[in-house]
């Protein structure tokens, strides 16, 4: 070939690779061209194969430096820190500032043949591995059944062409408005790392919220508003109607909350004051309202909402009346559902925000009240902790693409189930 034709070439082929790399498309035996993620976004740890566990292939931690972001009040007694692997990819901090946050990319990531990838939201008290990948991590009876798999929806997905992410949240129980922000910010990531417009975003129980807050531009004053990349949001498990569990079955609640009667569960507790075994105490840190200088559940108390008006109150348990209503009972004594409500509920202003058209919305419930070692719901059909009418409720949702109820699958078992696991693959494709 003469000079002039080879440079010519050189330029034509320079000039195909700009244009791909503008269209965001992959060129030839390359991958999409992107810019980095916003500035406000700190990478500061990475961890890639060989020092990550459950399957994943690498995890990352960044930092948002956006004023607002501030660090949250943790249980002191230790019940809500992260453990195990996180707080190696914490940097060793068990209580993590909650502008920090996980991502985790999972095996085909960059290779997985589905255009839209998916980002995962996990629920309360739980962690991106357990929730998604390992089930079994935290043992027995800790995915709601008496055995536990050792795969969940991450892998489901992924051997099926998916391009999976999740996201691991500084503070297990926090503020939702602040996680949906981090939800933005992984998504921001996702698209930089790949060059996409959009993802899809499976939340599951108060992962739900978040992720919802997200795309309803739900925000704190200092947040950024919703950013328009969202084409599916899946819901597994989620309040969409509010839930008021703890106080509808606060005595047999609160056994698994209150040191004194042998609880360690990190949850809260609708009491500011029990008896166990004959001693009255108090714990203002178990509080789902702020108390005694502690808030260390304000995610719980965002999704509250009353179904006493539908489903009555489980007149059987100890105290209800005063549980759910507010006052002193004859063990127990408690400021009742309407003053947690008015301390913070987001979901009437989510029922407000409303979803955008934009964003395909489908909800799935789980049919079995039959969660091991806890009480479960059973006012009205529910998987055990959600009723079925709230993971189903469509109130501002401009665009429902589906609705499911799995009738085998509790609520600890929707991120593994594979009825539900099948429902959401074929939602996402």
């Amino acid at each position: 070939m003469p000079h002039r034709n080879r440079r010519a070439a050189r330029w034509r082929l320079l000039f195909a690779l700009l244009l791909a790399a503008v269209a965001g498309v992959p060129a030839a035996g390359g991958v999409a061209s992107a810019a980095g993620p916003p500035s406000y976004l700190t990478q500061e740890a990475s961890f890639g194969r060989g020092a990550v566990t459950n399957g994943w292939e690498r995890v990352e931690r960044y930092l948002d430096t956006t004023a607002g972001f501030h660090a949250e009040d943790y249980p002191p007694d230790g019940r809500g820190d992260q453990t195990g692997q996180r707080v190696t990819y914490f940097g060793g901090v068990k209580r993590p500032y909650s502008g920090r946050f996980l991502l985790y990319s999972a095996p085909g990531w960059d290779t997985g043949t589905r255009t839209t990838p998916v980002l995962l939201v996990h629920g309360a008290n739980d962690t991106a591995d357990r929730a998604w990948a390992n089930p079994g991590e935290a043992g027995g009876y800790g995915c709601g059944a008496m055995s536990c798999p050792s795969t969940g929806l991450m892998q489901y997905l992924s051997a099926r062409g998916h391009r999976v992410f999740a996201v691991g949240f500084a503070h297990m129980q926090g503020d939702n408005l602040m996680q949906a922000q981090i939800v933005g910010d992984a998504i921001a990531v996702i698209k930089a790392r790949l060059g996409v417009d959009q993802v899809d975003l499976v939340g599951w129980s108060k992962g739900e919220i978040s992720a919802r807050a997200y795309v309803s531009s739900l925000k704190p004053s200092w947040g950024r508003a919703y950013a328009g990349d969202v084409r599916r949001l899946i819901t597994l498990g989620g309040p969409n109607g509010g839930y008021d569990y703890p106080y509808a079955h606060g005595w047999a609640h609160d056994f698994s909350v209150w040191p004194e009667c042998g609880g360690k569960v990190n949850a809260p507790s609708p009491h500011s004051h029990m008896t166990c075994y004959g001693l009255y105490t108090a714990h203002p840190e178990f509080s789902m309202t702020p108390s005694g200088g502690y808030d260390d559940y304000p995610g719980q108390r965002q999704m509250l909402a009353r179904w006493d008006g539908v489903y009555g109150v489980d007149g059987a348990a100890q105290d209800w009346y005063t549980t759910y209503y507010g006052g002193q009972g004859v063990y127990t004594a408690g400021s009742g559902i309407q003053a947690a409500i008015d301390a913070g509920s987001l979901i009437k202003p989510l029922h407000n925000a409303g979803v955008p058209a934009s964003v395909t919305t489908y909800l799935l419930a789980g049919g079995s009240p039959d969660v091991v070692g806890i009480f479960n719901e059973n006012r009205g059909p529910s998987d055990g902790v959600v009723l079925i009418d709230s993971a189903l409720d469509t109130t501002g949702i401009a665009k429902v693409g589906g609705k499911a109820t799995v009738v085998g699958a509790n609520h600890l078992e929707l991120g593994w189930n594979t009825s539900v696991a099948a429902q959401v693959s074929a939602w996402l494709s």
